[in-house]
């Protein structure tokens, strides 16, 4: 049973990407100027859906691009596509958690304000867990970890400081 629950090095892989820190941040930021519009948790699930599938076709061309010049089109448009593709997933792998949470907002599961707040800490917290996960596959000493973790929530944590200030 544990071996079902366990993250397969593939997912890992994809979890722990700079395109899922940075796709995590996107989100927290666009949460936060979409809340500033109309501030339900509708608006801001279209405005982060919207965004992110954007911004992952941007990074995939802009990515197709890259490869084949630093190839002089040797690796092929196909190939170029689906590395660019592959590359750039984390992006939306680090969406759903704060998509599902903006989503039960919009089925007033949950009041839009919670919904929203809710995603930014989820995200801050989850930014916290990637930084310290992404050290420790490298260093076994729980400072550097700490370090890491308070760092890349510290960018979660100024989009919330960022919301409150804006919200108020």
């Amino acid at each position: 049973m544990a071996d079902d629950l366990r993250i397969t090095p593939r997912v890992a892989r994809i979890l722990t990407s700079e395109e899922s820190v940075y796709g995590l941040i996107l989100v927290s930021g666009m949460i936060v100027v979409s809340g500033t519009v109309a501030g339900t948790s509708l608006n801001a699930l279209v405005t982060v859906t919207v965004t992110v599938l954007v911004f992952y076709l941007a990074h995939v061309y802009s990515g197709t691009l890259g490869r084949l010049a630093a190839t002089d089109d040797s690796a092929g448009l196909r190939a170029s596509l689906k590395a660019a593709a592959r590359h750039s997933r984390g992006m939306l792998v680090a969406s759903i958690v704060p998509l599902v949470i903006l989503l039960l907002g919009t089925t007033d599961l949950i009041d839009d304000t919670v919904a929203i707040w809710s995603a930014l800490i989820a995200n801050t917290v989850l930014l916290g867990v990637l930084g310290w996960i992404v050290v420790a596959r490298w260093s076994a000493r729980w400072w550097p970890r700490l370090v890491s973790a308070v760092i890349t929530a510290g960018f979660g944590l100024v989009l919330i400081a960022l919301k409150a200030f804006i919200h108020h």
